[in-house]
């Protein structure tokens, strides 16, 4: 049995079509069980709550051998640290407690580096990590540079004014995975029972790839002329806080992308273990085009 938490998000839901391919047993955790599909809701073991709730994760481990674990940051927590490590706490004591024996979890590039000491949710990231690492349980903690996917979330921008905003230098040429492959590699560890140890596994996309360089490739997808544009670090973070966001996690988004800025996701080599396969041309055609079409 496989425990999946975040099961209708953009990993999750990509992730649970691999493992439901295979005929693995699957339990998810969801507040809502009628965000799932109906097909997906007949075959699979359902638990309703937060996984951030002990009885909740209790309930959902008991009997099972692996679990996905991925935290989406409540914008409104009171700090980084609660929306990430204090959210976990929960899950840590039940899996000491419990018959998980593997974990394959969701977090962030930057270990080790002198940018992730103030990096705001990678931060907090890496310190969830290094919670469930203290269970001892078996765990491969996929470490990610920013999601292709994350331009689903200018889609207005892109529309109405022909450009994207980040406050990241433009000409600066970083990693990005798609969200497709992320859940693919998190099938492949979860369905291996005979991995042991800690380890962190970095996803870095098939490519080192600039906004500059990604808007033009999205003005060639798209049949219309897309800009980049950076924006001062404060004005990002207004955005966040005209989101709802707390004054915490606003600044935590902030760091977050100063931190990239400064090199944050260079610090691991390329190497073909540590590569995927879709490039931002492809995710554009199959993602991006349609959604920004729809």
């Amino acid at each position: 049995m496989i425990v999946v938490t975040a099961p209708t998000g953009q990993i999750g839901s990509q992730l649970l079509a691999h493992l439901l391919a295979t005929q693995t047993p699957v339990r998810v955790i969801v507040r809502n069980a009628s965000k799932l599909s109906a097909e997906v809701r007949t075959r699979v073991e359902i638990v309703e709550g937060s996984h951030a709730d002990a009885a909740t994760v209790e309930r959902a481990f008991d009997g099972a051998r692996a679990l996905f674990w991925l935290v989406p940051a409540d914008p409104k927590a009171a700090s980084v640290a609660q929306a990430y490590v204090d959210f976990s706490r929960p899950a840590a004591a039940a899996i000491e407690a419990s018959s998980i024996t593997h974990v394959v979890e969701i977090t962030a590039l930057g270990r080790g580096t002198a940018q992730a000491k103030d990096a705001g949710y990678v931060t907090g990231s890496l310190a969830m990590d290094d919670l469930i690492a203290a269970t001892g349980v078996h765990q491969r903690a996929l470490a990610m540079p920013s999601f292709m996917d994350n331009i689903l979330m200018q889609l207005r921008a892109l529309r109405e004014k022909g450009a994207f905003f980040l406050p990241i230098p433009g000409d600066l040429e970083l990693p990005s995975c798609s969200t497709g492959d992320i859940a693919a590699v998190a099938a492949r560890w979860l369905l291996d029972e005979t991995w042991v140890g800690q380890q962190e596994v970095p996803v870095l996309g098939p490519e080192n790839i600039s906004f500059n360089q990604m808007a033009r490739i999205m003005s060639e997808v798209l049949g219309r002329d897309i800009a980049y544009r950076q924006i001062p670090s404060d004005a990002y973070k207004a955005q966040f806080l005209g989101f709802g966001f707390s004054e915490a996690m606003a600044e935590g988004m902030t760091a977050m992308a100063r931190a990239k800025g400064e090199g944050l996701d260079l610090g691991v080599t390329r190497t073909p273990e540590k590569t995927t396969p879709t490039h931002f041309h492809q995710w554009c055609e199959a993602v991006l085009k349609p959604a920004f079409l729809a």
